[in-house]
């Protein structure tokens, strides 16, 4: 066994990080993942707050999704224990590279899974645990195990990917309406030509672990830049719904628009030429656009 861990980067390079327990579990948690959640979770939640801000009820809400999330981590990471071992950037995991025992991790992504719905159900409200646990599912019993089947796939991860926003938006106490349509369909949208790319910066590894993440068109081409390129163009007036649904200004409108159109030609630019670097130069413009 070597003496340090992995993280992996956009370039596929890995910098070292000591292996410690807590660096196993850090890793297992993939927070970065989860941190970029609940920046979702917090902008569903001040946009769908009605009444006086609550950080508190903010607070209590990301604890629970947060969990939920972690555990959707830890589970997804031990069903797919051998799929990672194949994989050059996914082997030296903590349960593939054997520090962590996959029972270990399969009982705490359980019990992470409990203590979230459980708390989302206790302290926030009945709608945000039962999208939670509906998201779990999703994630860990259907887009999971259909990587190894088709690259229909990547629509359904897109639907979990795409609640986190929903989330904070019934944990300030809104319904299943348009303004919850309006944030879940700009994150779903926005997903597609950024997974996209980064499955094709990672396709020799993918299709080494027997993964179906790319899709395809015409027999064996690889049709990701087409169907990046269409989502990036349902993308601009997705993203217009916030602003005619009054959950923003006028100032959104302008950089919703400006990303936007970034965002689409960075997108054409790639369906042209999918190589790595135009990979990485979309994935670079999707993950500016999102926060801005």
């Amino acid at each position: 066994m070597s003496s340090a861990s992995v993280t992996t980067t956009l370039s596929g390079r890995e910098t070292a990080m000591p292996f410690t327990r807590f660096g196993d579990y850090l890793q297992l948690s993939k927070p970065r993942i989860a941190a970029m959640g609940m920046v979702a979770v917090a902008v569903g939640y001040f946009v769908g707050c009605k009444e006086a801000f609550s950080l508190a009820e903010l607070l209590r809400a990301c604890f629970g999704i947060a969990s939920v999330a972690i555990s959707c981590s830890f589970l997804n990471q031990w069903y797919e224990q051998d799929t990672d071992r194949r994989m050059v950037r996914t082997a030296d995991r903590p349960v593939p590279g054997g520090r962590i025992h996959p029972g270990e991790v399969l009982i705490v992504g359980l019990t992470l899974m409990c203590v979230g719905v459980g708390w989302l159900l206790v302290s926030v409200n009945t709608l945000t645990a039962v999208l939670a646990l509906i998201t779990l599912a999703l994630y860990v019993v259907a887009y999971t195990p259909l990587k190894r089947v088709s690259s229909l796939c990547t629509v359904v991860g897109a639907v979990s990917g795409a609640m986190p926003p929903v989330l904070g938006w019934t944990a300030a106490g809104g319904s299943l309406d348009t303004g919850a349509l309006a944030l879940f369909l700009l994150l779903f949208t926005w997903q597609f030509p950024h997974f996209l790319a980064i499955a094709t910066i990672y396709r020799k590894d993918y299709e080494s672990a027997g993964l179906r993440m790319l899709p395809l068109v015409r027999g064996e081409a690889n049709g990701a830049g087409f169907v990046g390129v269409a989502y990036a163009c349902v993308l601009i007036p997705v993203s217009l719904m916030i602003w005619q649904q009054d959950l923003a200004g006028s100032l959104y409108l302008v950089v919703a628009l400006t990303g936007g159109v970034a965002y689409l030609v960075s997108s054409i630019r790639f369906l042209m030429d999918q190589s790595k670097e135009r990979a990485k130069q979309l994935v670079v413009c999707s993950i500016v656009y999102l926060p801005t």
